[in-house]
């Protein structure tokens, strides 16, 4: 007679395989989730504190390792796209790092137009200059020390267990609220709190593993890759509003909120596919004859079991950093360049921001005329609207445009453009209309708060 309490993964349950599924899980956790505060007083996680050490000890090399690598890529790229040659074509590594289609190929060249004038400083100022190529070089030497460090330090949050234990765990109470796996609590947890761009590299690996469909693939990383709190101390300093920052901080968390509950479930989003991009038997459905955290560990366990060597685990992450490096550089210096031209050097922003000038003034905020185009400029980049509206008077407004531009959080200059070179299933439109749909839910969010504060 069949035992129905007996199950496989019982028996894997020992001292040994538990301590494989706790110590790397626990390290990941302690890397990527654990507030603290660094030799500044400023609240960081370790993984923040790790790369700012990178970046300033290889401060002076940066630029020179940036601008190499954009011209490789590219040179490559336009070498496979021509000719073909079988050493490229052959390698499934080297074949999706540099067989582009045609547009990203003059992405991609563009990208090392732009890299060169800006390195040395010659070609067309409006390229080149501290607002443009200067910015986008900049944001870049500290962007891939990021993924340099994030993509060897990740296996341990998605390898060992944690997102299944957890996904488990938490299911009654993601799924009803977000429509998403219990798993991707981590995501949320491990973007909010330190970095969107990992937040996005670490939903991508799970779709490409067949964890997330294209529609939760897509929904986490526009609603669930929320801006870094350290990001928010910088932007409520720049504008002045750090004195009210832990109000500043709840606004943006509960809008943050109310936008992951209603985007996922309109379109765009909503008519995305729930197709998985690979077959993966992973379910968080609990059996009937188990307790949840019983199944749960049982789950992560398992998982912990088929994580793989050290070796493998440095492989991955070797192969996570090429990828982002070789394919996500020379495209966002191309395009975030481009961004910042229009935004700095035309006045285009100015003009399809006038409809908002309506609305701010329908919301009763201060300074309506000034602060519209900080309320779409975001869509290029999270420092523009700061920028833009470092000169209002109206703290009020400053308030307002700086809890906007922190939970519009889709932004051409990486985020998006990372999306979009994905193979999740979002183009540029669809981030641009889940981008309008985030600003129209939070605009009277944070105006309702921002009139209860002042």
């Amino acid at each position: 007679m069949n035992e129905p309490d007996k199950n496989p993964a019982d028996s894997r349950i020992t001292t040994k395989s538990l301590l494989r599924f706790l110590l790397p899980s626990l390290f990941g956790i302690l890397i990527f989730l654990v507030p603290i505060t660094d030799a500044d007083g400023n609240f960081n996680i370790l993984l923040g504190v790790i790369t700012e050490f990178f970046i300033d000890l290889f401060a002076d090399f940066l630029p020179t390792v940036i601008t190499l690598v954009i011209i490789v890529s590219t040179v490559l790229s336009v070498i496979t796209y021509f000719f073909k040659p079988n050493f490229i074509t052959s390698s499934r590594m080297l074949n999706s790092l540099f067989n582009t289609n045609l547009l990203w190929l003059i992405v991609r060249v563009i990208g090392m137009v732009v890299i060169l004038m800006t390195y040395f400083q010659t070609g067309i100022e409006a390229v080149y200059s501290d607002v443009t190529g200067g910015t986008m070089l900049g944001l870049l030497t500290t962007l891939i020390m990021w993924f340099l460090v994030a993509s060897f330090l990740m296996p341990y949050l998605i390898n060992f267990g944690i997102m299944e234990f957890t996904g488990t765990l938490l299911r009654k109470l993601i799924k009803p609220l977000f429509t998403l796996p219990g798993r991707s609590a981590i995501d949320l947890l491990a973007s909010w709190i330190g970095n969107v761009n990992v937040g996005v590299v670490l939903t991508r690996e799970q779709y490409g593993r067949g964890f997330y469909t294209g529609r939760e693939a897509v929904a986490i990383a526009t609603n669930f890759s929320a801006v870094s709190l350290p990001f928010c101390l910088v932007i409520a300093r720049m504008l002045e509003v750090d004195h009210v920052f832990p109000l500043l901080y709840l606004t943006i968390v509960i809008t943050g909120i109310i936008c992951a509950i209603i985007i996922p479930r309109i379109p765009p989003i909503s008519r995305i596919p729930d197709t998985f991009a690979v077959e993966n038997h992973y379910t968080e459905t609990v059996p009937e004859n188990k307790s949840v955290f019983k199944w749960a560990l049982e789950q992560g366990v398992d998982r912990a079991a088929k994580s793989g060597s050290f070796k493998q685990q440095l492989k991955q992450g070797y192969e996570v950093f090429v990828d982002i490096s070789f394919v996500l550089i020379p495209q966002v210096m191309a395009i975030g360049t481009i961004a910042l031209i229009i935004a700095e050097f035309t006045p285009v922003f100015n003009i399809i921001s006038q409809p908002m000038v309506y609305v701010l003034e329908f919301l009763r905020i201060p300074e309506a005329e000034a602060a519209a185009p900080a309320t779409i400029t975001g869509f290029i980049d999270m420092f523009i609207p700061a920028v833009l509206a470092t000169g209002i008077e109206a703290e009020i407004t400053r308030f307002f445009i700086a809890a906007l531009s922190l939970v519009q959080i889709i932004y051409l200059t990486e985020m998006a453009t990372l999306i979009i070179i994905s193979k999740m299933p979002a183009n540029f439109w669809t981030l641009l209309l889940i981008f309008i749909e985030r600003t129209i839910i939070a605009m009277p969010i944070i105006a309702i708060i921002a009139h209860i504060i002042y």
